[in-house]
């Protein structure tokens, strides 16, 4: 599996309430949304595990235990992760829940805005609960991910809107090359 790593403030920038060092941050509950998307400030806090199931309901979709334990495993960690590591997960739980399953949950969550799929370079897209923009750095030696600020990429995306008319998703994306792990010399 490859690793994920998030691009870190500098050390002198102060920590936010809320922040975690390193293990789970806590899921901060939101009003459920009128429309068919999430609402979430900023998209900074994702939504908990009961605002989702009521989205869902809203939506006109049941709420089956393969949905409640896919969205278990999705906020137990934020980690990017492919649907068969998250069918692995789900499959811990329930064996009959079948990939084909995962891949409509997944759909259907990402359709309501609650999670994000990112295409990771040759290997198969990741999925993780929507959040603010970010891009990535995807290593072709080792696999491994760097979650990335928008801001990095804010120049590329200026030029491609004003040359061809092309609007980047930072959501939706990443950046092949070598981590400084892979590199020569």
């Amino acid at each position: 599996m490859p690793s994920v790593r998030s691009a870190k403030p500098p050390r002198d920038e102060p920590r936010q309430p809320g922040d975690d060092p390193g293990g789970p941050r806590p899921v901060p509950l939101v009003g459920v949304a009128t429309n068919a998307k999430l609402a979430t400030a900023d998209r900074e806090a994702p939504p908990g595990i009961d605002e989702v199931l009521a989205l869902l309901r809203a939506q006109g979709g049941r709420i089956t235990s393969a949905r409640r334990l896919l969205l278990v495993a999705l906020f137990a960690s934020r980690e990017h992760r492919t649907a068969e590591e998250l069918a692995a997960e789900v499959q811990e739980q329930a064996p009959d829940v079948h990939l084909s399953t995962i891949y409509r949950n997944l759909d259907e969550l990402e359709r309501l805005g609650v999670i994000d799929r990112t295409p990771l370079g040759r290997g198969p897209a990741a999925y993780h609960l929507a959040s603010a923009s970010h891009g990535h750095f995807v290593c072709d030696g080792c696999g491994a991910m760097t979650e990335v600020p928008e801001g990095i990429f804010r120049e590329l995306a200026g030029a491609a809107s004003r040359q061809y008319g092309f609007r980047i998703d930072p959501h939706r994306f990443a950046v092949a090359g070598l981590c400084a792990d892979c590199q020569p010399g």
